[in-house]
């Protein structure tokens, strides 16, 4: 680890990055350029006080995950990020596990205001979402670990279907093993894809019964009824934008024609503007 290194990085990237690209107010008084340390742990997930060490290069070696979400919050591009792992005498991740998301992404969502949408990845984990996604379907980024990844919630968490009518949760079932299960054969050997599937098998009979059934997912997009406690049952079309790499997809969701959802999403943004304005 290279400390003195590691600490020029994260103090040049932070000064070059401007409040508004993240989503941030400018501020009337605002006496460092770019945003301050506290805003960078803030959106890193962190407490200030281990940001300010890293970047006076006193700081303990990151684990990949801290830096991983250094990645996100400093809108570091894919060379930027394996960069700073190397800073930190850590291995970038594998590109075909790769859960990075870069600042074009992130400035693409910043901008959907009034439409819901998220980053994930190959395994179904929620990497990055808007605002009017954290109002449709719950704020992922306080989960660690398995508890980020759908599929996981999906087949462990009997309050994971809540927000989804009954009628469609058999489909549902079908299309996150058959989506995983592409994905299994394409990066086949993968120890993080080995994984996610061996603990599921054991922890859930249905989905050890449909992963032997050996359907396979196409990816394309699809017709999705979610409840939502406030505003009732929305009518959406979830469609996937899959990056380069196709290890990573952004989900936009957009209301179904002929149906109410477009009032309720509208809705939904109010609520959820007058609930920050109460906080």
């Amino acid at each position: 680890m290279n400390r003195d290194e590691l600490a020029d990085f994260l103090r040049r990237r932070r000064e070059g990055l401007q409040p508004a690209a993240v989503g941030l107010a400018p501020g009337a008084r605002r006496r460092t350029p770019g945003l301050r340390r506290d805003e960078v742990a803030l959106l890193a997930g962190m407490s200030t006080d281990y940001y300010t060490r890293l970047e006076q290069a006193r700081g303990p070696r990151p684990s990949t995950q801290v830096l991983g979400s250094l990645a996100r919050a400093l809108r570091l591009t894919d060379s930027e990020r394996d960069h700073l792992y190397h800073l930190a005498g850590q291995q970038p991740p594998a590109r075909g596990g790769d859960t990075h998301v870069g600042p074009g992404i992130l400035h693409v969502l910043a901008k959907l205001d009034d439409t819901p949408a998220c980053v994930i990845s190959d395994l179904g984990e929620v990497l990055v979402q808007n605002r009017m996604h954290i109002l449709l379907s719950g704020d992922f980024s306080q989960a660690r670990g398995l508890d980020r990844c759908v599929p996981w919630l999906w087949f462990t968490n009997p309050g994971g279907r809540d927000r989804f009518p009954e009628a469609d949760r058999e489909h549902m079932s079908h299309k996150h093993v058959a989506d995983l299960r592409a994905t299994a054969a394409r990066r086949a050997g993968d120890a993080d894809v080995t994984e996610l599937v061996a603990r599921l098998r054991e922890a859930s009979p249905e989905f050890q019964r449909l992963w032997d059934e050996h359907e396979v997912g196409t990816g394309d997009g699809h017709t999705k009824h979610m409840i939502h406690p406030e505003v009732g049952v929305l009518d959406l079309v979830c469609e996937p934008l899959f990056t380069p790499s196709a290890t990573r997809q952004v989900l936009v969701y957009y209301p179904r024609a002929g149906t109410d959802t477009q009032e309720k999403l509208e809705l939904l943004r109010v609520i959820g503007t007058q609930t920050m304005t109460t906080r």
